[in-house]
């Protein structure tokens, strides 16, 4: 199978059992994804590999236990900005925030742990969302792959409508040519797919 230019890098977005069927946060058939993500990396198609990984403290800010009187799933104005309120998803060191083990993470040659900042919800693998001070804090990402030589980015991964897509819109914000691995996504909601294939297109992101 050929193998992309030197120039291109896979970014898969928290593969992690909180986001699948039985854990905390569940994507719609998240885990159909993994096996075919699995022999993505093993073919050895990207010669540069980056996995992110959801990674939070137990008292985040995007957590509904955190705000009383508010349930899963609601939203509220944090830093001044909408915020969906989730379930507790993902806590540092639980088994539901590993990488899935289904998947041989050797190629990988970044793992981005994001989510760590308490009172930031962070769902871009290349900005956080936003903070107190009105701003986005880079995680580092662009300045990495471009020390690299990378020019082009193709995303998969969960969740489709929210992690993947800032990804994607972030990468292609930040002069990345950036390709978007529809099939090997899964959403929060499918209801949300039209949405998302709408962001996408005015990003001009390509589906592949």
């Amino acid at each position: 199978m050929n193998r992309f230019p030197t120039d291109v890098a896979l970014i898969v977005v928290d593969l992690q059992p909180d986001f699948m069927p039985g854990g905390a946060l569940p994507c719609e058939d998240g885990d159909a994804i993994v096996a075919d993500i699995a022999a993505l990396l093993a073919q050895g198609r990207y010669a540069t590999v980056v996995a992110t990984q959801d990674w939070h403290p137990t008292d985040h800010a995007s957590f509904a236990s955190q705000h009383p009187g508010h349930a899963p799933f609601e939203q509220i104005a944090l830093h001044g900005h909408p915020q969906t309120l989730w379930p507790d998803h993902c806590v540092q060191g639980t088994p539901g925030a590993a990488l899935h083990v289904g998947v041989d993470w050797t190629p990988a040659a970044m793992i981005l742990r994001k989510g760590r900042n308490r009172h930031v919800d962070s769902y871009s693998a290349f900005q956080e969302n936003h903070d107190a001070d009105g701003q986005r804090p880079p995680t580092g990402l662009a300045g990495w792959l471009r020390e690299r030589g990378i020019a082009e980015v193709h995303v998969c991964g969960l969740a489709r409508d929210y992690c993947v897509l800032w990804t994607a819109q972030d990468a292609a914000a930040a002069g990345f040519r950036v390709g978007y691995l529809w099939a090997l996504t899964r959403p929060v909601s499918a209801a949300n797919d039209d949405a998302t294939r709408a962001a996408l297109a005015a990003s001009s992101i390509t589906l592949r």
